[in-house]
């Protein structure tokens, strides 16, 4: 019997193609819209100790980052819940405050949506907006170089320090919480730098997963020169006895923007990125060839995709 995962059912589900994109691109008249669709199920999505107003706001953040990977401008959303029977009035209303924060952070209005009744909270949310021009994954050039918006790693840690009770300094296990609780997509960032990027996609499944499938699209080889990651994080690893390739490569949760871009290019990103504060990643370049490696002169090995997936 053929093991399923994720991949696999997808391409059940689509008639044996697989889905190149998060979003889907179609015509509404005369207009060109986007759409995605994104769940977050409470047992394998949520620690224990998480807010649940965090939670919504993160449940919209993910379907953003999508978006802003595309360099989509986002405009309406619908909410589905499943809530279960034991869930509390104040619950609710947490709920209900976390959504209301990110449609007035991100100037997304709220159609409405549909409420169930189920074992566990799973959300699911739908986003539209407008499209005049987007970035597609399986563009990247020869001699592209590979981006990221910024650091790798903090939101592994976050999950380690959280559910393995790993040692930290305040400093860092309250930055890397933030991160993991309040991310940021790149939305203003995806937008102005959409008719520079080549290639780009979303890194919330993890950095060695987004690397190989903008790779296998392109049907380029991607070479890493350079870990996107920075001190704090490689001390924290040190101290933990953790390896540093598995936070930075296979934690996934960053939503930050990995991308490609010519080298003509490279200085309008960087001063989008300084317009937009982000930092800019530069790790590596794009060449013939397929797979995804890591060289730096000193040790190489191949970056297999170990990010998260569904029934792995």
């Amino acid at each position: 019997m053929m093991k399923l995962n994720e991949k696999k059912i997808i391409q059940i589900m689509n008639n044996k193609k697989i889905r190149s994109e998060d979003i889907e691109i179609f015509r509404l008249g005369n207009e060109q819209c986007a759409v995605c669709v994104d769940t977050l199920v409470e047992s394998t999505d949520i620690p224990k100790c998480s807010k649940l107003s965090d939670i919504s706001r993160k449940s919209v953040v993910s379907s953003l980052s999508d978006f802003a990977a595309k360099g989509v401008i986002p405009k309406f959303c619908i909410i589905s819940l499943t809530l279960p029977k034991t869930i509390s009035k104040k619950q609710v209303q947490e709920l209900s405050n976390g959504f209301s924060s990110a449609c007035k952070e991100f100037k997304i209005q709220l159609l409405g949506g549909d409420t169930n009744q189920g074992n566990e909270i799973s959300i699911h949310i739908v986003l539209f907006g407008n499209v005049k021009n987007f970035i597609k994954r399986d563009n990247a050039k020869v001699e592209d170089i590979i981006c990221t918006t910024g650091p790798f790693g903090y939101t592994a840690a976050a999950l380690e320090i959280i559910m393995n009770k790993r040692k930290s300094v305040r400093v860092f296990s309250t930055k890397s919480k933030n991160l993991f609780f309040k991310p940021k997509p790149r939305l203003k960032f995806g937008q102005e730098s959409v008719n520079y990027i080549t290639s780009s996609m979303d890194s919330s499944d993890g950095l060695s997963s987004c690397l190989n499938e903008l790779s296998n699209q392109s049907k380029k080889k991607f070479l890493i020169t350079k870990i996107p990651t920075n001190k704090d994080v490689i001390k924290f690893s040190e101290k933990n006895k953790i390896n540093l390739n598995k936070l930075v490569f296979d934690g996934g949760e960053e939503f930050e923007l990995v991308f490609t871009v010519a080298p003509k290019n490279l200085k309008k990103i960087h001063a989008l990125a300084k317009k937009n504060k982000i930092s800019i990643f530069e790790i590596g370049y794009v060449s013939k060839g397929k797979g995804v490696f890591f060289d730096d002169g000193n040790e190489s090995y191949k970056i297999k995709d170990k990010g998260w997936q569904h029934f792995r």
